[in-house]
């Protein structure tokens, strides 16, 4: 009996794969299993040969490169062959407008639409690489504007690597171009900085009108410091420079800093003290986020002393920024470096002596109602042309002496009137220079408010 034990198993296990049905599922089985083998074997030899021959970049909307590839993405491209041509189209687009409302309107008054390379997968060919383009928008969002995140990611062999930098540069240079002469205004949007309306065109120096030397001084001082950064480091001093312009209304003071700006080919950062939104965490935030090459410009510095509340156990300090905030935004711990900041406002008095000293505010200039020799530049700029003997100017400026809106240099008038209403008069009587002088005496103010503060210039040690 025992002998046969092994015989009669060894002849059922024959009998088992001589039974058609077993064998043919363990013959689907090994099949199914070398196709799951070999179907992760090609898998994962096509993701090493893409690590090994393919090389991504991928690129946040975050990052400022981001516009710059798409409107580089976005310029027509020469017919590189039938099949090249048909593989490399755009087939997908995304419009972005942007337009100019007047205020308190919805009205806009000029509109640029863009084209641009929508969401999905594009092929582009740049000299002689293919490049692999997957514009997607990601399930998460930034926390503070709500706004989804997006990537771009360009793929291309290996080998050709080296056209991501030249891609960069052309599209670097196209972004340069396209600001030449203009100067970009930023705002903030929730807790970033995002570009305000189109780039301007820049403003010339010479066209803002401030009373005699106090446009030097100021740029003069600006240039200084732009050129001292060293100095700044070998005695560790922050490398920070602020300026205080305080007069009233249409003075020129926003003007003035926008034509700075374009003089030294910076952008203006704008921040206004007096909107509702703007707390002590959000100021020093964008303080410490500024966009490169900007002047920081603070307007309504006084908003931020009638709220004179301390922080409360929450860490609240109000809707608006504080005093305390505004300090340490400006010289805090969290203060940035390498900075001009501009602060603006209508109401001197209204500021604390602890604002104005160096370090915050470094120098303080008044700019205010139109003198004489603002009346004289102006008047030469829009008639200089035509009153070839300024016999014109004299007769303008006599006028205007008369109604006692300007007084002889040094002495105070007894009215006052701003140099945006003379450009408004000159505005009305564009070629018309006896027009203006016949209604000069409309520059006269409705209602007079004597000034407590005489012009000048303050400098801090």
């Amino acid at each position: 009996m025992s002998s046969q034990g092994p015989t009669h198993s060894i002849f059922g296990l024959d009998a088992l794969f001589d039974n058609p049905l077993f064998a043919g599922g363990l013959g689907l089985a090994g099949l199914g299993a070398a196709a799951a083998i070999a179907r992760r074997s090609a898998i994962q030899g096509a993701s090493l040969i893409k690590r090994r021959l393919l090389v991504d970049l991928e690129i946040s909307k975050q990052d400022h490169s981001y516009q710059w590839i798409l409107a580089w993405l976005s310029l027509p491209r020469p017919p590189s062959g039938f099949l090249a041509s048909k593989l490399t189209r755009i087939h997908h687009l995304s419009m972005k407008t942007t337009s100019n409302t007047l205020p308190g309107s919805n009205r806009p008054t000029k509109a640029h639409f863009f084209l641009q390379p929508g969401f999905g997968r594009h092929i582009v060919k740049h000299k002689n690489a293919y490049i692999a383009i997957n514009r997607e928008k990601q399930s998460t969002a930034n926390l503070s504007g709500g706004e989804p995140h997006e990537t771009i990611t360009l793929t291309t062999l290996y080998a050709h690597r080296h056209i991501f930098e030249d891609i960069f540069a052309e599209a670097h240079q196209l972004a340069l171009s396209a600001q030449q002469g203009k100067t970009i205004m930023y705002t903030s949007r929730g807790m970033e900085w995002a570009q305000f309306g189109d780039a301007r065109r820049k403003r010339p120096l010479q066209s803002v009108v401030l009373d005699n030397g106090v446009k030097e001084r100021i740029v003069d001082d600006v240039k200084d410091f732009l050129g001292r950064q060293q100095w700044y480091v070998d005695r560790g001093i922050p490398y920070r420079r602020g300026y205080l312009l305080y007069g009233p209304p249409g003075s020129g003071k926003s003007s003035f800093i926008q034509a700075l700006a374009g003089e030294l080919d910076f952008g203006v950062s704008i921040i206004n003290l007096s909107e509702r939104g703007v707390t002590d965490d959000k100021l020093a935030h964008l303080l410490m986020k500024m966009p490169p090459r900007t002047i920081l410009l603070l307007e309504d510095a006084d908003a931020a002393f009638t709220n004179r509340r301390q922080v409360d156990a929450d860490g609240y300090g109000g809707a608006t920024v504080t005093f305390s905030g505004l300090l340490n935004a400006l010289d805090g711990v969290a203060a940035g470096e390498e900075r001009i900041a501009f602060l603006t406002t209508n109401h001197i008095d209204r500021l604390d002596e602890a604002l104005i000293r160096p370090g915050r505010v470094d120098m303080t200039v008044r700019i205010g109602e139109a003198t004489k020799h603002q009346a004289a530049e102006m008047w030469d700029r829009f008639y200089g042309d035509i009153d070839l003997d300024g016999k014109g100017r004299e007769r303008f400026l006599k006028r205007l002496f008369e109604l006692g809106l300007i007084n002889e240099d040094g002495e105070k008038s007894r009215l006052h009137t701003s140099t945006a209403n003379i450009q408004g008069l000159f505005l009305f009587n564009k070629d018309d220079m006896e027009g203006a002088i016949r209604m000069a005496d409309g520059l006269i103010p409705r209602v007079y408010e004597p000034d407590q503060k005489e012009p000048g210039i303050k400098m801090s040690a």
